[in-house]
């Protein structure tokens, strides 16, 4: 049987409005809307139909690279179509594929309906700026539109390293450096090293996964850079404790130092199914004020979220439960969904039971 047109599958794609399309030997292409997966009405696939879809898109080199590591990570632009972040892997020996869409249009901090609070902390001159969340919850996303209201208005000289590079944003008031690692340099860590001497004044950082680039950041932030950065972790309390424990016990006062004076903002965010379709982002916001670093400084990181709970008057910081519970108000999302997705479960039910 001949393969399908993998181009035509990923317009599909695009026009259903879904974010992902997944290919997987001995199933249809199953794609994932409002996120949910849900097969598309076409024949099973076997190993060979996605080998044959899959290579029509790379280049030599990175099929030599898939065969030789069994793994790819590469962006795709599809004129017409898209931008997609795509994966290619084995599984049981045969090749599989995940395509993640990405908008070529950047969305808006207003589309996006983000919380106030999101326009003053880009006004910063400098700092730690952390978006967080599990896979898939938008974080991207967060991290475009922040960057797009940057471009609206201020003349900055922006400079984004990602894996692969995601939103492409067109040069308003700002002049964006896009940096790809693997293409255009070899490392987060090296891209930091040398992003100092390109006159940056905000550094975006597309994933803080070793101890090496959270330094970096870290120095970045203290030496007068605005620094965005992105961690898988659920909760903001969470992300200063994943942050410190990369480092070593005696490495750890250092750190717990200069996260105190230069962290200024986490954003822990998930995506809820909305009733009636579509998803909704539920942001947990901290926002670093003098006790806040303090209890960074002296090793009390679990003291903070009682702290968040009480510290708000017009600070726009907010606990996970109380974003939650305002959907809740709202009508946006349904209480299963609500305690499915929460970071505390008990404390939402004792809060919607009242």
């Amino acid at each position: 049987m001949a393969a399908f047109d993998i181009k035509k599958l990923l317009q599909s794609v695009v026009t259903h409005g879904a974010s992902d399309l997944h290919l997987v030997s001995r199933t249809e292409p199953q794609i994932r809307l409002d996120g949910a997966l849900k097969p598309v009405n076409l024949p099973k696939l076997t190993g060979d139909d996605i080998e044959e879809m899959c290579y029509s898109l790379i280049t030599e080199k990175q099929k030599q690279h898939f065969e030789e590591h069994s793994e790819l990570d590469f962006a795709l632009l599809l004129p017409g179509i898209g931008r997609f972040r795509a994966n290619y892997y084995k599984t049981l020996g045969e090749m599989a594929a995940a395509f993640r869409i990405i908008p070529i249009e950047v969305p808006s901090l207003d589309d996006l309906g983000a919380p106030d609070v999101f326009k003053k902390l880009i006004k910063r001159e400098k700092g730690l700026i952390l978006v967080t969340g599990p896979t898939g919850s938008g974080k991207s996303t967060t991290l475009a539109a922040l960057l797009n209201e940057i471009n609206e208005n201020e003349q900055k000289h922006i400079v984004t390293v990602e894996d692969p590079v995601e939103f492409i944003h067109q040069n308003k008031k700002a002049v964006f450096s896009h940096r790809g690692v693997g293409e255009d340099t070899k490392s987060f860590a090296t891209a930091l090293k040398y992003a100092m001497r390109q006159d940056p004044d905000i550094i975006l950082i597309g994933e803080m996964r070793d101890k090496e680039t959270i330094e970096a950041a870290l120095t970045a932030a203290e030496t007068g850079h605005l620094v965005f950065g992105t961690l898988h972790t659920s909760s903001a309390p969470g992300t200063i404790n994943r942050i410190i424990d990369v480092f070593t016990g005696d490495e750890q006062p250092q750190i717990r130092a200069m996260i105190s004076t230069s962290l200024v903002a986490v954003i822990a965010q998930a995506l809820l199914p909305k009733l009636g379709g579509g998803r909704v982002a539920a942001h947990e916001i901290l926002i670093t004020n003098h006790a806040i670093s303090n209890l960074i400084r002296e090793d009390k990181v679990h003291q903070i979220y009682s702290q968040m709970q009480l510290g708000q008057e017009g600070s726009g910081m907010q606990t996970q439960t109380q974003a939650l519970m305002k959907f809740l108000r709202d009508g946006k999302i349904s209480r299963e969904t609500a305690l499915q997705y929460a970071n505390k479960p008990e404390e939402l039910a004792k809060a919607t039971i009242r």
